[in-house]
Protein backbone atom coordinates (compact mmCIF):
# COMPACT_ATOMS: atom_id res chain seq x y z
CA UNK A 1 0.00 0.00 0.00
CA UNK A 2 2.86 2.38 0.82
CA UNK A 3 4.46 1.77 -2.58
CA UNK A 4 1.09 2.37 -4.23
CA UNK A 5 0.78 5.76 -2.51
CA UNK A 6 4.33 6.68 -3.53
CA UNK A 7 3.59 5.68 -7.14
CA UNK A 8 0.45 7.86 -7.21
CA UNK A 9 2.26 10.89 -5.76
CA UNK A 10 5.19 10.46 -8.16
CA UNK A 11 2.81 10.17 -11.13
CA UNK A 12 1.13 13.44 -10.10
CA UNK A 13 4.41 15.26 -9.59
CA UNK A 14 5.94 13.99 -12.82
CA UNK A 15 2.85 15.02 -14.76
CA UNK A 16 3.33 18.61 -13.60
CA UNK A 17 7.11 19.03 -13.72
CA UNK A 18 7.63 17.05 -16.94
CA UNK A 19 5.07 18.39 -19.46
CA UNK A 20 6.78 16.39 -22.20
CA UNK A 21 5.21 13.24 -20.76
CA UNK A 22 1.99 14.14 -22.55
CA UNK A 23 3.74 13.48 -25.86
CA UNK A 24 4.50 9.92 -24.70
CA UNK A 25 0.88 9.15 -23.86
CA UNK A 26 -0.01 8.02 -27.33
CA UNK A 27 -2.41 5.19 -28.00
CA UNK A 28 -1.96 4.76 -31.73
CA UNK A 29 -0.75 1.22 -31.06
CA UNK A 30 -4.16 0.40 -29.56
CA UNK A 31 -5.99 1.80 -32.59
CA UNK A 32 -3.69 -0.29 -34.83
CA UNK A 33 -4.35 -3.32 -32.62
CA UNK A 34 -8.11 -2.85 -33.01
CA UNK A 35 -7.74 -2.44 -36.78
CA UNK A 36 -5.67 -5.63 -37.02
CA UNK A 37 -8.23 -7.60 -35.00
CA UNK A 38 -11.00 -6.14 -37.15
CA UNK A 39 -9.30 -7.39 -40.33
CA UNK A 40 -8.52 -10.75 -38.75
CA UNK A 41 -12.08 -11.39 -37.53
CA UNK A 42 -13.98 -9.58 -40.27
CA UNK A 43 -17.48 -10.98 -40.54
CA UNK A 44 -17.14 -12.93 -37.29
CA UNK A 45 -20.29 -12.54 -35.18
CA UNK A 46 -18.38 -13.02 -31.93
CA UNK A 47 -16.06 -10.13 -32.74
CA UNK A 48 -18.93 -7.73 -33.44
CA UNK A 49 -20.34 -7.75 -29.89
CA UNK A 50 -19.26 -7.58 -26.28
CA UNK A 51 -16.94 -10.55 -26.53
CA UNK A 52 -14.97 -8.73 -29.21
CA UNK A 53 -14.51 -5.73 -26.92
CA UNK A 54 -13.43 -8.00 -24.07
CA UNK A 55 -10.88 -9.75 -26.31
CA UNK A 56 -9.45 -6.52 -27.73
CA UNK A 57 -9.05 -4.90 -24.31
CA UNK A 58 -8.39 -8.04 -22.31
CA UNK A 59 -5.30 -9.32 -24.13
CA UNK A 60 -3.08 -6.23 -23.44
CA UNK A 61 -4.42 -6.04 -19.88
CA UNK A 62 -3.65 -9.73 -19.22
CA UNK A 63 -0.13 -9.27 -20.59
CA UNK A 64 0.45 -6.32 -18.23
CA UNK A 65 -1.07 -8.30 -15.36
CA UNK A 66 1.27 -11.25 -15.98
CA UNK A 67 4.33 -8.97 -16.10
CA UNK A 68 3.13 -7.25 -12.94
CA UNK A 69 2.74 -10.59 -11.17
CA UNK A 70 6.21 -11.89 -12.05
CA UNK A 71 7.94 -8.60 -11.21
CA UNK A 72 6.24 -8.24 -7.82
CA UNK A 73 8.44 -10.89 -6.19
CA UNK A 74 11.79 -9.68 -7.53
CA UNK A 75 14.31 -7.50 -5.67
CA UNK A 76 11.94 -6.64 -2.81
CA UNK A 77 9.28 -5.54 -5.28
CA UNK A 78 11.33 -2.68 -6.77
CA UNK A 79 11.01 -3.78 -10.45
CA UNK A 80 7.27 -4.25 -9.91
CA UNK A 81 7.01 -0.77 -8.38
CA UNK A 82 8.87 0.84 -11.29
CA UNK A 83 6.72 -1.03 -13.80
CA UNK A 84 3.50 -0.01 -12.04
CA UNK A 85 4.68 3.61 -11.87
CA UNK A 86 5.45 3.66 -15.60
CA UNK A 87 2.02 2.21 -16.45
CA UNK A 88 0.28 4.70 -14.15
CA UNK A 89 2.16 7.66 -15.66
CA UNK A 90 1.31 6.37 -19.14
CA UNK A 91 -2.40 5.90 -18.45
CA UNK A 92 -2.82 9.15 -16.48
CA UNK A 93 -4.36 12.01 -18.43
CA UNK A 94 -3.45 11.92 -21.28
CA UNK A 95 -3.81 15.73 -21.17
CA UNK A 96 -3.14 17.98 -18.18
CA UNK A 97 -6.54 19.05 -16.83
CA UNK A 98 -5.11 22.10 -15.04
CA UNK A 99 -3.56 23.46 -18.22
CA UNK A 100 -6.72 22.85 -20.24
CA UNK A 101 -8.83 24.74 -17.68
CA UNK A 102 -6.30 27.60 -17.49
CA UNK A 103 -6.37 27.98 -21.28
CA UNK A 104 -10.14 28.44 -21.19
CA UNK A 105 -9.91 30.99 -18.37
CA UNK A 106 -7.00 32.92 -19.92
CA UNK A 107 -8.47 33.07 -23.44
CA UNK A 108 -8.66 36.65 -24.71
CA UNK A 109 -11.78 36.32 -26.86
CA UNK A 110 -14.83 34.11 -27.24
CA UNK A 111 -13.48 32.19 -30.24
CA UNK A 112 -10.18 31.40 -28.51
CA UNK A 113 -12.13 30.33 -25.43
CA UNK A 114 -14.36 28.05 -27.46
CA UNK A 115 -11.32 26.52 -29.15
CA UNK A 116 -9.62 25.95 -25.77
CA UNK A 117 -12.79 24.42 -24.34
CA UNK A 118 -12.84 21.64 -26.96
CA UNK A 119 -10.25 19.80 -24.84
CA UNK A 120 -12.85 19.54 -22.05
CA UNK A 121 -15.40 17.90 -24.37
CA UNK A 122 -13.68 14.74 -25.72
CA UNK A 123 -17.05 13.35 -26.78
CA UNK A 124 -17.01 15.77 -29.72
CA UNK A 125 -19.47 18.42 -30.84
CA UNK A 126 -19.39 22.13 -30.13
CA UNK A 127 -18.21 22.98 -26.60
CA UNK A 128 -20.69 24.79 -24.37
CA UNK A 129 -19.33 27.84 -22.55
CA UNK A 130 -22.11 28.23 -19.98
CA UNK A 131 -21.06 27.79 -16.35
CA UNK A 132 -23.02 24.59 -15.55
CA UNK A 133 -21.82 22.87 -18.74
CA UNK A 134 -18.20 23.78 -18.00
CA UNK A 135 -18.50 22.52 -14.42
CA UNK A 136 -19.87 19.18 -15.62
CA UNK A 137 -17.14 18.98 -18.29
CA UNK A 138 -14.39 19.49 -15.69
CA UNK A 139 -15.75 16.70 -13.52
CA UNK A 140 -16.24 14.33 -16.47
CA UNK A 141 -12.64 14.97 -17.50
CA UNK A 142 -11.45 14.52 -13.90
CA UNK A 143 -13.26 11.19 -13.76
CA UNK A 144 -11.84 10.06 -17.11
CA UNK A 145 -8.30 11.42 -16.73
CA UNK A 146 -7.61 11.10 -13.00
CA UNK A 147 -9.99 9.32 -10.70
CA UNK A 148 -10.98 6.38 -12.89
CA UNK A 149 -7.35 5.46 -13.52
CA UNK A 150 -6.46 6.05 -9.86
CA UNK A 151 -9.28 3.92 -8.45
CA UNK A 152 -8.63 0.91 -10.66
CA UNK A 153 -4.88 1.25 -10.12
CA UNK A 154 -5.44 1.12 -6.36
CA UNK A 155 -7.69 -1.90 -6.79
CA UNK A 156 -5.86 -3.94 -9.46
CA UNK A 157 -2.47 -2.31 -9.88
CA UNK A 158 -0.97 -1.58 -13.31
CA UNK A 159 -3.42 -3.96 -15.03
CA UNK A 160 -6.35 -2.04 -13.54
CA UNK A 161 -5.04 1.32 -14.76
CA UNK A 162 -4.57 -0.03 -18.28
CA UNK A 163 -7.98 -1.74 -18.18
CA UNK A 164 -9.68 1.56 -17.41
CA UNK A 165 -7.75 3.56 -19.98
CA UNK A 166 -8.24 1.13 -22.88
CA UNK A 167 -11.92 0.65 -22.06
CA UNK A 168 -12.56 4.40 -21.95
CA UNK A 169 -10.58 4.90 -25.17
CA UNK A 170 -12.76 2.31 -26.90
CA UNK A 171 -15.83 4.33 -25.91
CA UNK A 172 -14.73 7.59 -27.58
CA UNK A 173 -12.34 9.13 -30.06
CA UNK A 174 -10.36 7.40 -32.80
CA UNK A 175 -10.48 3.96 -31.18
CA UNK A 176 -14.29 4.00 -31.16
CA UNK A 177 -14.35 4.76 -34.89
CA UNK A 178 -12.19 1.69 -35.54
CA UNK A 179 -14.48 -0.93 -34.00
CA UNK A 180 -17.96 -2.14 -35.03
CA UNK A 181 -21.00 -0.31 -33.67
CA UNK A 182 -22.11 -3.15 -31.37
CA UNK A 183 -18.61 -3.35 -29.96
CA UNK A 184 -18.42 0.41 -29.35
CA UNK A 185 -21.76 0.24 -27.53
CA UNK A 186 -20.31 -2.55 -25.40
CA UNK A 187 -17.28 -0.36 -24.66
CA UNK A 188 -19.60 2.46 -23.58
CA UNK A 189 -21.40 0.03 -21.27
CA UNK A 190 -18.15 -1.29 -19.77
CA UNK A 191 -16.87 2.27 -19.27
CA UNK A 192 -20.08 3.20 -17.47
CA UNK A 193 -19.66 0.09 -15.32
CA UNK A 194 -16.09 1.06 -14.39
CA UNK A 195 -17.05 4.71 -13.81
CA UNK A 196 -20.06 4.07 -11.58
CA UNK A 197 -18.28 3.27 -8.28
CA UNK A 198 -15.61 5.90 -8.96
CA UNK A 199 -18.18 8.64 -9.53
CA UNK A 200 -19.91 7.75 -6.28
CA UNK A 201 -16.65 7.95 -4.36
CA UNK A 202 -15.92 11.30 -6.04
CA UNK A 203 -19.36 12.54 -4.98
CA UNK A 204 -18.78 11.38 -1.42
CA UNK A 205 -15.40 13.13 -1.44
CA UNK A 206 -17.09 16.26 -2.78
CA UNK A 207 -19.58 16.16 0.09
CA UNK A 208 -16.71 16.04 2.59
CA UNK A 209 -14.61 18.67 0.79
CA UNK A 210 -17.48 21.13 0.21
CA UNK A 211 -21.05 21.53 1.51
CA UNK A 212 -22.24 18.08 2.60
CA UNK A 213 -25.97 18.88 2.67
CA UNK A 214 -25.92 20.51 -0.78
CA UNK A 215 -24.13 17.59 -2.41
CA UNK A 216 -26.31 15.00 -0.68
CA UNK A 217 -29.50 16.83 -1.69
CA UNK A 218 -28.38 17.04 -5.34
CA UNK A 219 -27.47 13.34 -5.33
CA UNK A 220 -30.82 12.35 -3.84
CA UNK A 221 -32.76 14.58 -6.23
CA UNK A 222 -31.00 13.10 -9.25
CA UNK A 223 -31.88 9.54 -8.20
CA UNK A 224 -35.43 10.57 -7.28
CA UNK A 225 -36.02 11.89 -10.79
CA UNK A 226 -34.61 8.95 -12.73
CA UNK A 227 -34.32 6.05 -10.33
CA UNK A 228 -31.35 3.70 -10.00
CA UNK A 229 -29.43 3.35 -13.26
CA UNK A 230 -25.92 2.84 -14.55
CA UNK A 231 -25.20 6.51 -15.17
CA UNK A 232 -22.87 9.11 -13.64
CA UNK A 233 -25.12 12.12 -14.17
CA UNK A 234 -25.40 12.52 -10.40
CA UNK A 235 -21.73 13.60 -10.35
CA UNK A 236 -22.40 16.58 -12.62
CA UNK A 237 -25.57 17.48 -10.71
CA UNK A 238 -23.74 17.42 -7.38
CA UNK A 239 -20.83 19.41 -8.82
CA UNK A 240 -23.13 22.13 -10.18
CA UNK A 241 -24.96 22.43 -6.89
CA UNK A 242 -21.73 22.50 -4.89
CA UNK A 243 -20.09 25.17 -7.06
CA UNK A 244 -23.22 27.36 -7.00
CA UNK A 245 -23.40 27.04 -3.23
CA UNK A 246 -19.74 27.95 -2.71
CA UNK A 247 -19.82 30.98 -5.01
CA UNK A 248 -23.08 32.20 -3.50
CA UNK A 249 -21.62 31.95 0.01
CA UNK A 250 -18.55 33.91 -1.12
CA UNK A 251 -20.77 36.43 -2.94
CA UNK A 252 -18.39 35.95 -5.86
CA UNK A 253 -21.08 36.61 -8.48
CA UNK A 254 -21.32 40.21 -7.26
CA UNK A 255 -17.77 41.00 -8.44
CA UNK A 256 -17.71 42.98 -11.68
CA UNK A 257 -15.29 42.79 -14.58
CA UNK A 258 -14.73 40.50 -17.58
CA UNK A 259 -12.27 38.32 -15.69
CA UNK A 260 -14.98 37.58 -13.16
CA UNK A 261 -17.61 36.35 -15.64
CA UNK A 262 -19.90 33.83 -13.90
CA UNK A 263 -18.98 30.96 -16.23
CA UNK A 264 -15.27 31.44 -15.56
CA UNK A 265 -15.84 31.75 -11.84
CA UNK A 266 -17.69 28.46 -11.87
CA UNK A 267 -14.99 26.84 -13.99
CA UNK A 268 -12.23 27.99 -11.63
CA UNK A 269 -14.14 26.83 -8.56
CA UNK A 270 -14.87 23.46 -10.17
CA UNK A 271 -11.15 22.89 -10.80
CA UNK A 272 -10.38 23.88 -7.20
CA UNK A 273 -13.01 21.43 -5.97
CA UNK A 274 -11.56 18.61 -8.10
CA UNK A 275 -8.16 19.22 -6.50
CA UNK A 276 -9.67 19.12 -3.02
CA UNK A 277 -11.33 15.78 -3.77
CA UNK A 278 -8.06 14.35 -5.10
CA UNK A 279 -6.16 15.53 -2.01
CA UNK A 280 -8.86 13.98 0.18
CA UNK A 281 -8.46 10.65 -1.62
CA UNK A 282 -4.70 10.80 -1.08
CA UNK A 283 -5.20 11.67 2.59
CA UNK A 284 -7.47 8.64 3.07
CA UNK A 285 -4.93 6.44 1.29
CA UNK A 286 -2.23 7.81 3.59
CA UNK A 287 -4.33 6.86 6.61
CA UNK A 288 -4.55 3.29 5.32
CA UNK A 289 -0.77 3.25 4.92
CA UNK A 290 -0.23 4.61 8.43
CA UNK A 291 -2.72 2.11 9.86
CA UNK A 292 -0.79 -0.69 8.17
CA UNK A 293 2.48 0.49 9.69
CA UNK A 294 0.89 0.74 13.14
CA UNK A 295 -0.54 -2.76 12.89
Amino acid sequence: MALTLIAVVLALVMGHIVPGLMALRRYGWFVSWLSMLGRLFRGDTLWQGRWGALIAIGIPVIIVGVVQYFLSGLWYGLPGFIFALLVLVYTWGPRDLDLDVDKVIDATDIEARRQAATALFPEGGDPELEGPSLVEAVFRCALWRWFGVLFWFLLLGAAGALLYRLTSLSAQGEARKTIPEMQSQAAIFFTALLNWPVAHLMTFGMALAANFDTVLSAWREWYKQGGARLDTGFLGAAARASVDCELAEEDAYAVDGPAQAPALLELRDAMSLVWRILLLWLAVLSLFVLAGFVN
